[in-house]
């Protein structure tokens, strides 16, 4: 049976079009922001920040991607490496790719600046909703580059997806101008540039006298209309007029929250927001089993089975920044729980998204709920996506000794109040509390700060509708595509976060990964044969209802 690209909504109204690898679709999806400078979002299918995923899978995408590195560099040349990841999104990925290097320290850029320790650099992401990086090594030394020929240090830049190249310039400029390099290597998991901006970094490789390598799991293209971004704001600004139910009141807590003594390792961070060493990798590595076995031991008797007798569906939440120590703690649950255990791994954002419960869209539900950790830049909201009406049976919330605050715990926090704003297209019923599980390990002096712990969160209604959205690159028969859709309108579909978007990966202490056979660059863009709003709603409001599925903007 085909099924429903998560791209499928945005392409139709915008004329948005992936071009590339056959794969492409299945790590990407687009939704739509609040952006003055981007409508679209590319929505990665293997991140673990919008779409639950299985830990296994997330860290094994990162973690092949310095395998790669490690081959193109050399052993030699891989053990001067330093690895440096962009937040937030790819804080977690950067710092699989570090391992994947096996010797490579590994730091990220941040948007908190911590007092007493001294920025050793930043730089800006034009396009983002929060431009300023900061960077701040506890060990100034670790960016200080150094040496010629094959003693040079080789500085390895890691996003989620290259886009345009311009925050990497903005990078490798900045940290030119103190530190130069001979050699630089980026990595994503996407490079979605265009033929311009590729020959711009070869132009300014060759300014500044240094080789720049690329390394990324699948390439293409966007292709953006003229007046998209004035078109995706009017189309935001439509489907925020429509959403007219009020955002849902604070839900009761019909389960308790509980902290779990994780037993962090000592002198350990939660990761490389000041610098992570391959001697932290091996004490957290020897730490990871005992971890999850307290965890696992907090989830029940029996953590293998739902409440309703079907396997437990088990999410580790990580926040923001903080998405390595949660994604490790998850590897090592979906290791301790088994196979009859439906772990997902996914983290909350500042990024403000667009939600719309449609089998083609990217982003199907939104939690929002206030800043907890006391940000820099002011109050304000932070999102969780496609966690709503996934049907989790317990939230395992991971947040570090900063965000530890007694906002946190308040009436109007993420787990015991999520405010949510109901799909259109649903009837809406309360939701039913999981159990939220919340670890605490001892913090580690500043800055090296330690996570603190994880809080179980209640589950919504039983009755929510689960949609299957892994995405297919080869395009159905438009007949085919009708009847598709027909069924999706009468059968009851699965979670979006119920089905891996990607090749699935069993856990190991070593995380194989083979990437999918390369396919023949082919382009994905939707026919025409629905362009109207009007048109989704007839569609929306003709599926079965979804009780507990929370959608909006």
């Amino acid at each position: 049976m085909d099924v429903v690209w998560s791209g499928d909504w945005v392409a139709e109204r915008l004329g948005v079009a992936l071009e590339g690898d056959g794969d492409l679709p299945e790590l990407l999806g687009l939704a739509l922001r609040r952006n003055p400078k981007r409508a679209h979002l590319l929505v990665s299918n293997v991140l673990g920040k919008h779409v639950p995923q299985k830990p296994s899978v997330v860290y094994g995408a990162g973690y092949e991607l310095g395998e790669r590195v490690r081959a193109l560099l050399g052993e030699d040349r891989a053990g001067r490496a330093v690895v440096l990841g962009y937040a937030e999104t790819a804080t977690g990925l950067g710092h699989a790719v570090a391992d994947g290097l096996r010797d490579a320290p590994y730091l990220h850029s941040t948007r908190r600046p911590v007092t007493g320790v001294a920025q050793a650099g930043g730089f800006e992401e034009a396009h983002s909703h929060a431009t300023s990086h900061l960077l701040l090594p506890e060990n100034p030394e670790l960016l200080a580059g150094g040496g010629t020929g094959s003693d040079a240090s080789v500085l390895v830049l890691v996003d989620d997806e290259f886009s345009t190249g311009n925050t990497v310039l903005n990078t490798i400029r900045a940290l030119h101008a103190s530190h130069p390099r001979e050699r630089y290597v980026i990595v994503a998991l996407v490079d979605m540039r265009s033929a311009g901006d590729r020959d711009r970094l070869t132009a300014f490789a060759a300014e500044i006298g240094a080789r720049v390598d690329l390394v990324t799991r699948s390439s293409g293209t966007v292709t953006l209309p003229e007046g998209v971004l004035e078109r995706g704001q009017a189309l935001v600004a439509a489907q925020e007029a429509e959403q007219t139910t009020p955002a849902g009141e604070p839900v009761e807590r019909a389960a308790p929250v509980t902290r779990v003594g994780l037993g962090w390792p000592e002198g350990v961070p939660d990761g490389g927001r000041h610098g992570f060493t391959p001697a932290h990798r091996a004490v957290l590595e020897a730490a990871l089993p005992g971890m999850a076995e307290r965890i696992a031991a907090e989830l029940g008797d029996d953590p293998r089975q739902g409440h309703d007798g079907s396997p437990r569906r088990v999410l580790v939440l990580g926040f923001e920044e903080l998405m390595y120590a949660p994604l490790r703690l998850g590897t090592a649950l979906e290791a301790a729980l088994g196979a009859d255990t439906e772990v997902r791994y996914s983290t909350t954002t500042r990024s403000p998204v667009l939600a719309v419960d449609d089998p083609g869209y990217a982003i199907r539900t939104r939690l929002v709920f206030p800043a907890h950790d006391d940000p820099a830049d002011g109050p304000g909201d932070r999102y969780a996506y496609n966690v709503a009406g996934a049907g989790f049976d317990a939230v395992v919330a991971v947040v570090d000794s900063t965000a530890d605050t007694p906002e946190l715990h308040a009436p109007t926090a993420c787990w015991p109040a999520w405010r949510t704003t109901p799909a259109r297209s649903s009837s809406r019923s309360s939701p039913r509390t999981p159990p939220t599980t919340s670890w605490s390990p001892p913090c580690c002096p500043s800055p090296s700060e330690a996570p603190t712990s994880p809080v179980t969160r209640p589950r919504t209604s039983a009755g929510c509708s689960r949609t299957s959205r892994t995405p297919s690159w080869k395009r159905p028969p438009r007949s085919a595509r009708r009847r598709s859709r027909a069924a999706a309108r009468t059968t009851p579909s699965r979670s979006p976060s119920s089905t891996s978007r990607a090749p699935s990966t069993r856990p190991s202490s070593r995380p194989p990964w083979t990437p999918p056979p390369r396919a023949s660059p082919a382009r994905w863009a939707p026919s025409p044969r629905r362009s109207s709003p009007n048109a989704a709603r007839a569609r929306s409001s003709s599926r079965s209802p979804a009780p507990g599925r929370p959608s909006g903007f």
